[in-house]
């Protein structure tokens, strides 16, 4: 592992440290009894507090130093200062451990005495502290010059999303978002709670995904021998709970699927699914109104939330859209009654690309998306979706080619999708059906047939409605975040390159090609003033890891960045 200048130095650090008797990970507890926030809420002059937090900054003066702690809640003002801290002759606990084996990052502890500076700052005189932890990288902390700007901040959206623990520190409202985000969840069980809904669990692990039309993760159980799948949607379970006698249930629950990532899609995901026996999809739209309005409110404040350059208004009453009429808005094609081929050709019309694997149901929600979904800001229910988009739903009452289903779109996005719940068996039994033509189609995203489920509705499910509310798209909104990556304390990434290590030549002919556009093969070589067997190893290095690549031309061979 090479070592930056400064790790190295932090390393001679802890060396030293060690060899002064002092421990830099120490094992016992820290009796903290106060942080930087109830310090500041019940402030009381000569009050004796204990704290601990990482050094974020300090302003050594010979032998006084203001410094500031960060802890979970914020950070404080701690003032060391030689003779409270080192009583007696020996000055070694400042002079030497905090002045010079103490750095940015390192969490302490401090025993202390409050006290007002005379410029009013709440600050903790240090009577003792103790190093906890020592920091060997140093942290990205942000620098501002003179004239206020802001230099070395720690943004680049991949080193962020890959080390969310150094976000997390050095950016304080990374740690707002996911704060709100708890709010959000803790806001929905409230609500349902209040209800008498039972929060349950059911398996990730699941010999057929099923809920939803989705490409699933394989994984192979070696005990028993047999093929699993990590969730889709946890659907059909608690449908088999209603079934059970249980009224109303829901669950926070982790899904994946393997499909594409973008910024409102990752792989693993979290949906709040509910269903509530002896309900429809109508009471479903007034509760999913008097829940978000809540939510809004416990996250924010107010019922309205900025989200970009929009203001979204979740106070109830939500508009209510069929999806054959926004289509028919949005398009000018009245789609109703079309066949798949009709269908497919309206889409090419429109310019949208589809293949044929593609039945009814795929092809209009591919109208819908790409044509329709993005004008529909402030939320908006989506409601009566043709049967072959959805092979869970109960029939329409009043279209038997419908069914009674709603999505909720917010700022041009779903935010939730419910159902009259099918509980007929043998209608739902050709629905799978139905679905299983698609899958030997070419439909890889086509429902799986599950026996045990159609067993359970066998026996008697209640009239049920059920929703599907995307919690990280909700937070997205509630916080005003426009990627799913900002919402999510460890996203999927792409493997982490690998740092290239590189000789000392190949290092200096890389920094004269950063200077050039391109340059001749030759003239790099002159420059380079190395010698024939040196200059063909390093090009080779640099090529080798495309940190570099050769182009023959008409005029030559130029060299330029990989």
């Amino acid at each position: 592992m090479q070592l930056s200048e400064q790790e190295i130095v932090r390393r001679e650090k802890l060396t030293k440290l060690r060899e002064m008797g002092i421990d830099p990970y120490p094992a016992a507890l820290y009796p903290v009894d106060a942080t930087s926030k109830s310090i500041k809420d019940s402030f009381s002059e000569g009050k004796q507090v204990v704290i601990s937090g990482r050094l974020m900054s300090r302003r050594i003066q010979g032998k006084a130093s203001f410094a500031e702690l960060q802890d979970s809640e914020g950070r404080i003002q701690v003032y060391f200062n030689r003779d409270e801290i080192c009583t007696g002759e020996d000055k070694t606990l400042y002079n030497d451990v905090y002045k010079k084996l103490l750095d940015i990052g390192d969490i302490i502890g401090v025993e202390g005495e409050l006290f007002t500076t005379q410029v009013g700052e709440k600050t903790v005189m240090v009577k003792n502290f103790s190093l906890l932890s020592k920091a060997l990288r140093p942290l990205p902390l942000p620098k501002v010059d003179a004239e206020g700007n802001t230099y070395d901040e720690f943004n680049d959206p991949e080193m962020r999303y890959r080390q969310r623990y150094v976000d997390l520190v050095v950016n304080p409202k990374v740690k707002e978002t996911f704060i709100k985000r708890t709010k959000i969840t803790n806001s929905i069980r409230e609500f349902y709670n209040e209800r008498g809904y039972l929060e349950v669990e059911t398996p990730i692990l699941q010999p057929i995904p099923g809920g939803a039309a989705a490409r699933p993760f394989l994984t192979h159980h070696n005990a028993l021998n047999i093929p699993l799948y990590l969730r889709i949607a946890n659907e059909l379970y608690l449908k088999r709970l209603i079934v059970g006698g249980f009224d109303g249930v829901y669950e926070f629950s982790k899904d994946f699927r393997n499909e594409g990532m973008d910024r409102t899609h990752n792989p693993e995901f979290t949906v709040m699914e509910l269903y509530v026996a002896y309900k429809d999809y109508h009471w479903m739209m007034e509760t999913t109104e008097q829940l978000l309005e809540k939510i809004a409110v416990d996250a924010n404040g107010t019922s309205k939330v900025t989200v970009g350059d929009n203001e979204i208004e979740f106070k109830a009453p939500y508009a209510r859209v069929p999806i054959l009429e926004a289509i028919k808005t949005h398009t000018g094609h009245d789609v109703a009654g079309m066949d798949e081929n009709e269908l497919r050709e309206v889409a090419k019309s429109l310019g949208i690309e589809v293949d044929e694997t593609m039945g009814v149901g795929k092809l209009i929600d591919e109208i819908f998306g790409e044509k329709c979904e993005h004008h529909y800001i402030q939320p908006t229910f989506i409601m009566d979706y043709p049967k072959e988009m959805s092979p869970l739903t109960k029939e329409h009452r009043d279209n038997p080619a419908l069914t009674e289903r709603f999505e909720l779109m917010v700022n041009g996005k779903e935010l939730a999708n419910c159902y009259s719940e099918l509980n007929d068996p043998i209608d739902q039994r050709e629905r799978f059906e139905e679905q299983l033509k698609l899958s030997e189609k070419g439909d890889d995203e086509a429902m799986f047939i599950d026996q045990d489920f159609l067993r359970a509705l066998e026996y008697g499910m209640p009239p049920t409605s059920g929703i599907g509310i995307g919690i990280d798209r909700l937070v997205m909104l509630m916080t005003n975040n426009s990627s799913i990556q900002e919402v999510l304390f460890f996203p999927q990434m792409r493997p982490e390159k690998k740092a290239v290590e590189l000789t000392d030549e190949a290092k200096m002919i890389l920094e004269t090609l950063k200077k050039e556009e391109k340059i001749l093969l030759t003239d790099l070589k002159e420059q380079s003033g190395l010698s024939n067997k040196k200059w063909d190893k390093s090009i080779k290095e640099l090529t080798k890891n495309k940190l570099a690549e050769v182009n023959k031309t008409d005029e030559g061979l130029f060299v330029k960045l990989g």
